[in-house]
């Protein structure tokens, strides 16, 4: 049976829902032409509030007006975001619009998704995760009693001490997101937990061979030209581990919790990690994510389905995902690999 990775949702739409001609209008859109700055995002809103109360000059008039246009162009250019909750105008910013991939099979002729876990959605962009602030207000409610936290993003971490490429005091390391209890903000005592969203990367060839072959098929629904897969070694061991080795010791001492929200394909590709039950005892909470969809539901619905408590060092092993072989074995791979010097 052929089994392969292909697009299970793009532009916050479900692959297989799309008609034809929706889908080689996706297949030929640019993202990002006509994306607005959000300096100048920012700059609208707040024209926006002096004109409501009749503040605005001769020259703020001009400039909103100006603003006007830029955004009426690129909500006629841009394909929506339908999971992005930071800005008012949210537009998808990720080349090609693929928010997620999935296994898919055509045995019998039909091209058709994998059931059970192995046909999870693997979500590919970091927005996928902030649809609804689902997942926020989650976390919010389990960590800090409050399901509706004031949300901060990108909040600098780590502080360059000085080298050849930054200037001392320079951000050089952030945290994705702090969600802090809405009571506790004007007692100046705040309480906060850290939040770091890990989207899956992939490898294989660029989607944009997929993209061609869509065109050319006049938009019809198939198995993909290519081999690719969600790249769970480089988005966990070699992203998101080093990020807990450097964050999370220093969140330790100062008494605060890391919340690592991943989705359950993306959990379940990790090596086995020790539950530790009680809050208390937790260094970091995994937060699972699946997404799924009720009859008559046009989109995907995150939903949390699960949440994992483990120490730092429990997560690392985890992160991992393997042990060390017998020196035996490895000195054995290594003969494995050298030519006779007569073939050399």
């Amino acid at each position: 049976m052929v089994e392969r990775f292909h697009i299970a949702e793009w532009y916050g739409r479900p692959f297989q829902d799309l008609t034809p001609e929706e889908r080689v209008a996706f297949a030929g859109h640019k993202v990002g032409a006509y994306t607005m700055k959000k300096a100048d995002l920012v700059r609208l809103d707040t024209l926006h509030q002096k004109a409501n109360v009749g503040t605005l000059t001769a020259r703020e008039h001009e400039r909103l007006e100006a603003l006007i246009a830029l955004l009426e162009l690129q909500n006629a250019r841009e394909k929506p975001c339908h999971f992005r909750t930071d800005t008012a105008h949210p537009t998808c910013t990720k080349a090609g619009g693929v928010c997620s991939l999935r296994l898919y099979t055509d045995e019998g002729g039909e091209f058709r998704p994998l059931e059970g876990d192995r046909g999870m959605i693997r979500a590919l962009c970091p927005y996928r995760f902030h649809q609804g602030d689902t997942a926020f207000r989650h976390i919010g409610g389990r960590m800090l009693g409050d399901p509706s936290p004031r949300q901060v993003g990108e909040v600098g971490f780590l502080e360059s001490t000085g080298n050849l490429d930054s200037a001392p005091g320079e951000d050089v390391g952030r945290i994705d997101m702090i969600l802090v209890a809405e009571d506790t903000i004007a007692d100046g005592d705040l309480k906060w937990c850290a939040v770091e969203v890990q989207a899956v990367y992939f490898s294989g060839r660029e989607m944009a061979i997929e993209f061609r072959d869509i065109i050319a098929r006049g938009g019809a629904a198939s198995m993909p030209v290519e081999g690719r897969r969600p790249d769970y070694r480089s988005s966990g061991p070699k992203r998101l581990m080093p990020q807990l080795q450097i964050k999370v010791p220093t969140l330790r001492r100062w008494g605060k919790k890391m919340a690592i929200l991943v989705d359950k394909a993306f959990f379940l590709s990790m090596g086995e990690m020790r539950r530790v039950e009680h809050l208390s005892n937790c260094d970091v909470v995994w937060f699972l994510a699946d997404f799924v969809r009720d009859p008559g539901d046009a989109i995907y619905r995150l939903e949390i389905i699960d949440e994992f408590g483990t120490t730092l060092e429990s997560a690392i092993e985890g992160l991992t995902g393997g042990e060390a072989v017998s020196l035996e074995e490895f000195e054995g791979r290594i003969r494995g690999k050298i030519l006779p010097r007569s073939l050399a």
